[in-house]
């Protein structure tokens, strides 16, 4: 039986040199990879991908504790959205938005059913980026405003607005592309900005904070204020006891637009199907893309509310993309619909971080010197990595590189010997499975990150 299937159709068997060198120079000689020194990376070929695991063409496995990029929410190969996208490819592969197209349409309907109270309408882009744009842009038409605020740590998208948006180091040598975003400290208690004791303390100085710098900015020039509901990539930050209910009533208190990004943690990924359902809180707007059919095909949107979409009733919409709504991308969205109910995503979701992940990393705390903070929701959680308990030095430097990342490396590098393929940024280990994973995988993983913490414990003191 072959390993896999190359992309001439033809079968083969893991250890063939001969395939993954022509992979390998293929991809140094024509593609060019984001986020790196094109001189410097050295990509690793992989061969196939199945269920919650994915095989380089040595034959090598790895459990994905990352879902790729927090993206692969019902995991490689699902037999019903491959089926989904051959049966739409063989009908309708596509059609411009111009037009309407019942999958577009029955999706749309779905997304909106599944949204807030007071959902309208759901504009289709081809991912995350795209979304956050096209968020923004409907927030600053319909209230005639420019500004926009949004929090350090946190990730927004590369594109124009969106890389401005972002509140960490990538954003930082891209110049200014939009003068008109303003950043603010959000909540993050365990190294509180506002000396807080308490989540509570925690949240309501946060709230005072952004309440003075919506003051001195201009009420009646902001547009929005947009924030990952959780944060995703910068540290998975589940908002304190009524932050997110304070930020929604600010929002209303100067007319500003709340919009939630959902673009990772949308469609399950904390136990619910838009994390803002978590907590008692109505955006304006929600971006999406991700989980909505797991990266499948290429999408993303905005669910948009009843006030906004009004605005552009009789004044057109001045935006548009040629594979907005593209059907092969929702004829997988409707099968991820299919494949939540099913399978129970959500409710499983939710079990399983409460009953296995919340307490073996509770144990990985008082276990592990080396581990400072353990935080998260359904299937999203951070391990924050210390030096030293007491005073909480990181065990790494802030964006470090180089000999000063070692440490940290040396930590991903023994999940990854150990057949795991870690989230991993900054100080953080995030585990972030597939959401079909089994009870069984998901404790393999976690047994081979509680191993590998003990890496981490060597450099603390």
């Amino acid at each position: 039986m072959a390993d896999y299937t190359d992309l001439n159709g033809a079968e083969q068997s893991f250890g063939d040199n001969a395939a993954q060198r022509e992979v390998r120079e293929n991809d140094r000689n024509y593609v060019f990879h984001s986020w790196s020194a094109q001189g410097k990376i050295d990509p690793l070929p992989i061969a196939k991908g199945e269920g919650v695991r994915f095989w380089d063409y040595d034959g090598n496995e790895y459990l994905d504790f990352s879902s790729q990029l927090v993206n692969l929410n019902i995991g490689h190969g699902h037999p019903k959205m491959i089926k989904a996208i051959q049966d739409q490819a063989a009908r309708l592969a596509t059609i411009q938005p111009a037009f309407a197209n019942d999958v577009r349409g029955e999706l749309a309907k779905k997304i909106v059913e599944k949204s807030f109270d007071g959902a309208r309408s759901v504009f289709f882009t081809n991912g995350g980026a795209e979304a956050i744009e096209y968020a923004v842009r409907l927030a600053r038409h319909h209230t005639g405003r420019q500004k926009v605020m949004t929090r350090y740590r946190s990730y927004h998208g590369s594109t124009g607005t969106a890389i401005m948006m972002t509140g960490e180091p990538r954003r930082w040598a891209n110049g200014i592309i939009d003068g008109s975003v303003v950043h603010f400290f959000g909540p993050y208690a365990y190294r509180s900005a506002f000396f807080a004791e308490t989540p509570e303390q925690e949240s309501e100085r946060a709230l005072a904070h952004l309440e003075q710098q919506i003051e001195v900015e201009g009420p009646g020039t902001i547009a929005a204020i947009v924030l990952e509901t959780v944060t995703g990539t910068n540290g998975v930050f589940v908002p304190p006891p009524g932050y997110l209910e304070g930020v929604r009533a600010l929002c209303d208190k100067y007319g500003i637009m709340m919009i939630c990004d959902e673009v990772m943690v949308g469609f399950g990924r904390t136990g619910e199907w838009f994390a803002y359902q978590g907590f008692d809180v109505k955006p304006d707007l929600v971006t999406f893309a991700k989980g909505v059919n797991s990266g499948y095909v290429p999408l993303g949107g905005v669910v948009i509310s009843e006030a906004v979409h009004n605005s552009f009733v009789d004044r057109p919409f001045p935006g548009g993309l040629t594979y907005s709504g593209h059907p092969l991308a929702c004829a997988a969205g409707l099968a991820t619909f299919d494949i939540f109910e099913d399978e129970r995503i959500i409710e499983r979701t939710r079990d399983l971080g409460e009953r296995v992940v919340a307490p073996r990393l509770a144990e990985m705390l008082e276990k592990h010197p080396s581990v400072g903070e353990v935080r998260g929701k359904g299937l999203f959680w951070a391990i924050e990595l210390v030096k030293n308990k007491e005073t909480r030095e990181a065990l790494v430097p802030f964006n470090a590189a180089g000999d000063d990342a070692a440490p940290f490396n040396a930590v991903v590098a023994a999940c990854k010997k150990a057949g795991l393929w870690p989230f991993a940024a900054g100080n953080r280990l995030q585990v972030a499975p597939p959401l079909i994973i089994s009870e069984e995988d998901l404790v393999k993983g976690l047994d081979i990150i509680d191993e590998a913490l003990t890496v981490a414990d060597g450099y603390t003191v």
